[in-house]
C-alpha cells in the first residue's frame, strides 16, 4: 500500500530529510528520447541533491523498474512520457505527467513543479502525457492495435491445428464434405484448433475494450465479441464475426468509461470496478447487440441470399466476382457465409460451379497477404512478416481466417485488396466453369481430389492472389506516406505499422520547443513491450564538471541510472580505444575528424561513403536513399548540436556505426535551433537479428547528454582520441 502524499520534506538535507523522487521515461518508439530524459532528470536531480531513481520504458524493455518500496518512499513522480504508461501502482502521490520532451530540456522545472502536483487517485486517467513531445496515433486506433494483437496467437495456433489435422487427417466425402473421421486423434486435434478460432472474435473485441476502458471493460468486451460471433442468439445463420467484434469491443469501452464519470455513493465506490461496471456494461451491451444490432445483420444475411439465389443462370464472370467479393469482405462473418452457405446449398442440386467459384476465393486472402509479407517487408514488423508465414500455410487449407489480424489493422486497406483479388479469382473459376464437389475452399480440395479443371482452379487462385498482395502493398505504402508527411512519428505504438526506424526525432512540439523520439518498432504486436528484468540501480552519480557518468551497463545492459558508477578522467586510456568500439560497429575506419558537407543531404552522402570503407555497405547509392526517406519522415537532428542519421536496409550486410564531426555544424531542422556538430551514422540490415545495436544506441543517447563528454568529442584531436572517447560508452 502506497503511503499519502504529505507536503514535500524542506529539511536541512540530512539524509533523513533528503527528497526522494521517481521518474518514467518513454517516447513512442523508445530509444533516444527515453534515455535522453532520464539522463537530464537524473543529473538536474542530483545537482539539487535529490535522490532520484528513473525508470525507461523503451525498446529493449523497462529498466531500473520502480518496486513497491521506491513507491512507498517516494515524495513525488514526474512521467515524462509521450506514450500511455500505467499511473495506477502511483495511487496517493504526486505525479506530475509532461511529454518526454520536457524531461529532456527542463528538468529543474519539472522537479520544481511535481512538488506541488495533484495527488493520483485510484479513478484518474492512465494517460501519460500533458504536453506531448511528439504525435501519438488515436486512443482508437492504439486500442484497435491492442486487440488485434492479443488475437493474433489464436488466429495462429488454431488455424495451423486446422490444417493440420485436414491435412493428414481429412478426405473427401461427397455427403459430408472435407471430413475427418470423429473418433480419430486428428478429430481431437481440430477440435482444439476450433476452440482457438472461436476464442479468437471475443479476444479481439475484449482487449480493444480492455485499452478504452482498462480492466472493467474486458469482461464485457470478451462476452460482447462472443455474442457477436454467435448468430444463433440473434436469429442468423452467421455471427457478425471479427467486424462484429470490433464494434463491440468499442462499444464496450466507451460504455465503460461513460459509466465510470457516473458519481456514486462513497460505499458503493470500492465495488464498482469489480462488480457493477462489469455487469451493467455487460447486460446492456449484450442486450443492445441482440435485440438492436443483430436483427440488422439476419435481416442483411437473409436478403442476400435470395438476392444470390435470383443471380444464377446469369454471366458467370459476373456471379463469381461477386461471389469472390462476398467471400472476401468480412473472412467468416455473415457476408462470407452467406456466400459460403449459397454455394454449399447448391452442391446438393448437382450444381457444383457455384461452389467452384467459393473455392477459389476463399484461400487468396492469406495467401495474398502472407505474400504481401514478404513481397515488402519494410512494411511489416518481424511479428506480422511471422504471422504473414502462419497466413499462408493457413490459405494452402482454405482458412481464409489467417488474413483477419491483417484487416483488423489496416481495414482501409487491406479490405479492398482482399476483395479485389477474391473477385479476380472468382470471375476466372466462373468463366472457366472450375467446380467443387465439398464445401471447403483452397489448394486442399484440388489436392484431395474435389475440385474439377484443377489447373484453371490454381490460375484463378494464383492471379486473385497476385493481385491481393500487390494491391495490399501499393495502398499500405501510399497510406504510410501520406501519414508520415502529415504526421512524420515512425512507430506504434505499435505503433503504426511503418519500416522501422532505429533514432530520430518526431515532428511534434513540445512547450519546451522539442519533439519526441522517434525510433524503432511497428506494431501490432501489443501495445506494451514485455519488460526486460533489470536490478535496480538507485540513485544516479552525475555530478562533476567535466567527469564521466557512466551508466552500468552490466550483465544485462542496463541503460538506467547507476548510484554507484565510478568517474572517468577525460585522457584516462581506455580498455576498449584499442578494441571494440561500440561493440565493433564503430572502427576508426568509420571515423572522420571533419566532415567536409555544407548540408543534410550532402553530410548524409558523405557518411555512407564513411560507411563502405568497411566493405559491409553493398549499395551506396540504396543506403542514401534509404537514409533520406527517414530523413522525410521527420529529422534525425536530435538537438544540443547532434544528428543520428539511419537506415535498416540490405545495403548493408551487417550492423555497422559511423562519426563525423562539422566544425561549422550542418542544418539538420533540429527543432531546438542548433545546428548537427557531432553525426553518428547507424544502419542494420533488414535482417539484423536481436536488440544490440538497440542497447548500444540507448546508451549512447544517454551518453550524449553529458555536456562534458560532448565537449571531450569535440576536442579530440584525431580517429584514435575520437574512439577513446567513444569506448566510454558501455
Amino acid at each position: 500500500m502506497t503511503s499519502p502524499a504529505g507536503p514535500p520534506p524542506t529539511g536541512d538535507g540530512s539524509e533523513q530529510q533528503r527528497l526522494k523522487l521517481l521518474a518514467v521515461t518513454a517516447c513512442p518508439t523508445g530509444i533516444a528520447h527515453t534515455y535522453m530524459a532520464a539522463e537530464k532528470l537524473a543529473q538536474a536531480a542530483a545537482s539539487r541533491g535529490i535522490d532520484m531513481k528513473v525508470e525507461t520504458q523503451g525498446s529493449i524493455g523497462a529498466e531500473n523498474i520502480l518496486d513497491d518500496n521506491d513507491v512507498s518512499n517516494a515524495d513525488g513522480v514526474i512521467i515524462a512520457a509521450d506514450k500511455d504508461v500505467d499511473l495506477s501502482r502511483f495511487v496517493g502521490k504526486r505525479v506530475l505527467t509532461v511529454g518526454v520532451a520536457e524531461g529532456i530540456h527542463h528538468p529543474e522545472r519539472l522537479i520544481e513543479r511535481v512538488r506541488s502536483a495533484p495527488v493520483h487517485t485510484a479513478g484518474a486517467t492512465t494517460a501519460a502525457s500533458a504536453s506531448g513531445g511528439g504525435k501519438e496515433r488515436s486512443v482508437a486506433y492504439k486500442a484497435l492495435m491492442n486487440g488485434v494483437s492479443y488475437m493474433i496467437p489464436f488466429v495462429v495456433v488454431g488455424g495451423l491445428l486446422i490444417a493440420i489435422s485436414l491435412s493428414l487427417g481429412g478426405h473427401t466425402d461427397p455427403s459430408g464434405g472435407l471430413v475427418i473421421p470423429k473418433d480419430s486423434f486428428w478429430m481431437d486435434i481440430n477440435n482444439i484448433g476450433v476452440i482457438g478460432f472461436t476464442l479468437m472474435v471475443p479476444i479481439l473485441s475484449g482487449y480493444v475494450a480492455y485499452a478504452i476502458g482498462d480492466r472493467p471493460a474486458l469482461v464485457p468486451g470478451m462476452i460482447g465479441g462472443w455474442i457477436a460471433n454467435t448468430g444463433d442468439l440473434y436469429d442468423s445463420k452467421a455471427g457478425a464475426g471479427f467486424i462484429g467484434a470490433i464494434v463491440t469491443g468499442f462499444l464496450a469501452g466507451y460504455l465503460v468509461l461513460w459509466i465510470k464519470k457516473v458519481k456514486v455513493p462513497k460505499f458503493v465506490q470500492p465495488i464498482m470496478p469489480i462488480i457493477v461496471i462489469p455487469i451493467v456494461a455487460t447486460t446492456a451491451l449484450g442486450l443492445f447487440f441482440i435485440y438492436v444490432i443483430g436483427k440488422p445483420i439476419s435481416w442483411v444475411f437473409e436478403h442476400l441470399t435470395d438476392w444470390l439465389s435470383g443471380m444464377t443462370g446469369t454471366s458467370a464472370i459476373l456471379l463469381g466476382a461477386i461471389l469472390g467479393l462476398m467471400i472476401a469482405f468480412d473472412m467468416g462473418g455473415p457476408v462470407n457465409k452467406t456466400a459460403f452457405l449459397f454455394g454449399t446449398g447448391l452442391i446438393a442440386t448437382g450444381n457444383q460451379t457455384v461452389m467452384g467459384m467459393c473455392a477459389a476465393a476463399i484461400p487468396v486472402m492469406p495467401l495474398g497477404q502472407g505474400l504481401a509479407t514478404l513481397i515488402r517487408k519494410r512494411l511489416y514488423t518481424e511479428q506480422e512478416r511471422e504471422t504473414g508465414l502462419a497466413a499462408l500455410f493457413m490459405g494452402c487449407f482454405g482458412i481464409s481466417e489467417g488474413a483477419i489480424p491483417f484487416a483488423a489493422a489496416r481495414p482501409a486497406q487491406v479490405i479492398p485488396a482482399n476483395m479485389l483479388g477474391g473477385a479476380v479469382a472468382g470471375a476466372i473459376a466462373g468463366v472457366a466453369g472450375v467446380e467443387d464437389a465439398v464445401p471447403h475452399g483452397g489448394p486442399i480440395v484440388a489436392v484431395l481430389g474435389a475440385v474439377s479443371g484443377v489447373p484453371m482452379f490454381f490460375v484463378a487462385v494464383l492471379i486473385g492472389t497476385a493481385v491481393t498482395a500487390l494491391t495490399t502493398v501499393t495502398l499500405v505504402d501510399v497510406s504510410e506516406r501520406r501519414r508520415e508527411g502529415a504526421a512524420p512519428v515512425a512507430g506504434l505504438g505499435a505503433a503504426g505499422p511503418l519500416e522501422p526506424a532505429l533514432v530520430g526525432v518526431g515532428a511534434g512540439a513540445a512547450a519546451g520547443g522539442a519533439a519526441g523520439a522517434v525510433v524503432a518498432q511497428r506494431v501490432v504486436a501489443s501495445s506494451s513491450a514485455p519488460a526486460a528484468e533489470a536490478a535496480p540501480t538507485g540513485t544516479p552519480n552525475v555530478g562533476g564538471s567535466g567527469a564521466d557518468k557512466k551508466a552500468d551497463a552490466g550483465a544485462g545492459a542496463e541503460a538506467g541510472t547507476n548510484t554507484g558508477a565510478g568517474t572517468k578522467a577525460a585522457g584516462t586510456p581506455s580498455a576498449e580505444a584499442n578494441g571494440e568500439v561500440l561493440s565493433g560497429y564503430l572502427t576508426e575506419q568509420t571515423v572522420k575528424v571533419a566532415l567536409d558537407a555544407r548540408d543534410k543531404e550532402a553530410a548524409i552522402r558523405e557518411m555512407a561513403e564513411l560507411l563502405a570503407r568497411t566493405g559491409k555497405v553493398a549499395d551506396l547509392d540504396e543506403l542514401v536513399a534509404t537514409a533520406l526517406r527517414r530523413e522525410e519522415q521527420g529529422t534525425t537532428g536530435l538537438g544540443e548540436e547532434i544528428a543520428i542519421p539511419h537506415a535498416k536496409t540490405d545495403a548493408v550486410t551487417a550492423p555497422v556505426v559511423g562519426f563525423a564531426r562539422s566544425a561549422e555544424g550542418v542544418e539538420w531542422g533540429s527543432l531546438d535551433g542548433t545546428k548537427a556538430r557531432l553525426v553518428f551514422m547507424i544502419s542494420v540490415p533488414e535482417a539484423a537479428a536481436g536488440d544490440e545495436h538497440l542497447r548500444i544506441l540507448a546508451l549512447l543517447s544517454r551518453k550524449l547528454m553529458d555536456p562534458g563528454f560532448r565537449e571531450r568529442l569535440i576536442a579530440a584531436p584525431d580517429e584514435g582520441a575520437v574512439l577513446e572517447v567513444l569506448s566510454e560508452v558501455r
